[in-house]
């Protein structure tokens, strides 16, 4: 008998928890940021059963995100690509890094010099 009123408490205390973090819930507001990139949550099959045409992003500095520099005057420097961390001579993808500032990095693909300005973030 002690057991079941032990269980049925923990059910009830439980059940009165769930229902605080579903009030605090319904009052967050959420946004997601894609950072130019598809919408995971998008589907990509319509009601119909039709897909959904999805365009990859095009322009200089595709599929790069440049999410963090760790800056050396003396060329020691790091940069934070696609998750990864890397310097110069590195490659991400069809990219090598070629020189990393302050506020960018520099990639070479085909030769051609490709520019990522570090966003900074808003307080």
């Amino acid at each position: 008998m002690l057991q079941r009123t032990k269980v049925l408490s923990f059910l009830a205390l439980t059940g009165c928890c769930l229902a605080v973090l579903a009030v605090f819930a319904q009052e967050a507001e959420y946004a997601y940021d894609d950072k130019g990139r598809r919408n995971p949550f998008m589907p990509l099959v319509t009601q119909d059963g039709r897909l959904v045409k999805v365009e990859e992003a095009q322009g200089e500095g595709a599929g790069l995100s440049l999410e963090g520099i760790i800056f050396d005057n003396r060329g020691l420097s790091y940069a934070i690509v696609n998750a990864s961390v890397v310097k110069i001579g590195d490659k991400i993808g069809d990219y090598q890094v070629y020189r990393i500032d302050q506020d960018k990095v520099v990639f070479l693909k085909e030769g051609e010099p490709v520019e990522v300005v570090l966003e900074k973030e808003e307080p």
